[in-house]
């Protein structure tokens, strides 16, 4: 895949306008409803991610590469899965370098910079939840030439890094990225029509998703840990299916 970079000065002042504003409006509707943890993150990365400015890959990047060796890789958007998973193998995250425009806040067909960014990045700062993005790719680049894995890897993905629920006090909390970077989404986990399943990794392998709708079934796991030692579990249960 060929090497691309984040050009800064590309950003116009209706990026930055768009920016600041999904930001700031997250950050206000965030606390009480996402998990401690992706609050702790995202304050620990607050020199470099924060509303009044665009982000910037290469300051990013210090910051990850200092906690735990990861880093952000730019992309030209949606990639082949096989170069995904690598990447992951590989401590790297991919993401957008584009944003949004300002009548397309609260809907795109694809992720952008902000999904990808404010969204993603900042539980990489934990090390289970790092640890578990990290074995996914690993397994991916293990099996993912067998397209029912690969399959069953995505919903892994979907209703994990994309759309994961947590348990806190009791109380049900967000840590998937698609919900923490959309306004819509975080309010819908508050209503009464969807359902919250607990976390077990061979169920949710074999859930279907839809992506063009907005989502009424999703897993909430207990602890970061149970997500990488879940991982883990799906690891052996593949060895032995497949005699390995």
């Amino acid at each position: 895949m060929k090497k691309m970079t984040q050009d800064y000065s590309k950003y116009t002042d209706e990026d930055r306008n768009v920016w600041k504003t999904l930001f700031e409006r997250q950050q206000k509707n965030l606390p009480g409803k996402a998990h401690p943890e992706y609050l702790k993150c995202l304050n620990q990365l607050s020199d470099v991610l924060h509303p009044g400015k665009i982000i910037n890959f290469n300051e990013l990047n210090e910051c990850l590469m200092a906690e735990n060796g990861w880093s952000v890789v730019v992309v030209p958007g949606l990639i082949p899965v096989d170069d995904f998973f690598k990447l992951l193998s590989e401590k790297k995250f991919c993401s957008s370098t584009w944003l949004r425009k300002m009548d397309q806040l609260d809907y795109l067909e694809e992720p952008d910079m902000f999904h990808d960014i404010f969204g993603h990045i900042p539980l990489l700062m934990n090390s289970n939840y790092a640890r578990f993005v990290e074995e996914f790719g690993k397994l991916g680049v293990e099996y993912g030439h067998n397209k029912t894995i690969e399959k069953q890897l995505q919903r892994l993905y979907w209703f994990t890094v994309e759309f994961g629920l947590i348990r806190q006090n009791q109380d049900t909390q967000i840590y998937g990225a698609g919900i923490i970077s959309s306004a819509g989404e975080t309010d819908h986990i508050f209503e009464d029509d969807i359902e919250v399943l607990p976390y077990d990794v061979e169920k949710v392998v074999n859930n279907d998703f839809i992506t063009s709708e907005i989502q009424t079934r999703y897993y909430e796991i207990e602890t970061f840990e149970q997500l990488f030692n879940s991982v883990v579990k799906l690891q052996q249960s593949l060895m032995e299916e497949l005699n390995v």
